[in-house]
């Protein structure tokens, strides 16, 4: 796309199954509770941004999932909720990885670190 070009939800969202718009609209509600944020449409993703920061990136809309990616600056290793976690070469930041597959997923302990990226510890 030409830098000029607008990228829309819509492109992300269109085609979807049900499942997977439930699971992507159950997130942002969730992460609303918390504080409000925005889905913002990138070249390849979805940035969660709480108008000061980028939170965190759905990149992948799945046929019955989504995938969201949080960067922090440290690695949190004793979890049940990131199914990886991977340090950006050259740099400072760990990207942890989730994965939602069903609403029972945003539990009190994925709760903690969307609070925890929220807050700006990213």
């Amino acid at each position: 796309m030409p830098p000029s070009e607008e990228y829309h939800l819509s492109n992300f969202l269109t085609g979807k199954s049900e499942v997977t718009l439930a699971l992507f609209n159950y997130f942002i509600d969730r992460y609303n509770t918390i504080g409000p944020v925005e889905a913002v449409p990138l070249k390849s993703m979805i940035g969660l941004d709480n108008g000061h920061k980028r939170m965190a990136y759905i990149t992948q809309l799945g046929k019955n999932f989504i995938h969201v990616v949080f960067a922090f600056k440290q690695e949190y290793p004793d979890n049940l909720c990131f199914q990886k976690i991977a340090r950006v070469p050259g740099q400072q930041q760990f990207n942890h990885h989730f994965r939602m597959l069903n609403v029972a997923d945003i539990n009190d302990e994925i709760m903690g670190f969307m609070r925890l990226a929220y807050r700006g510890e990213l």
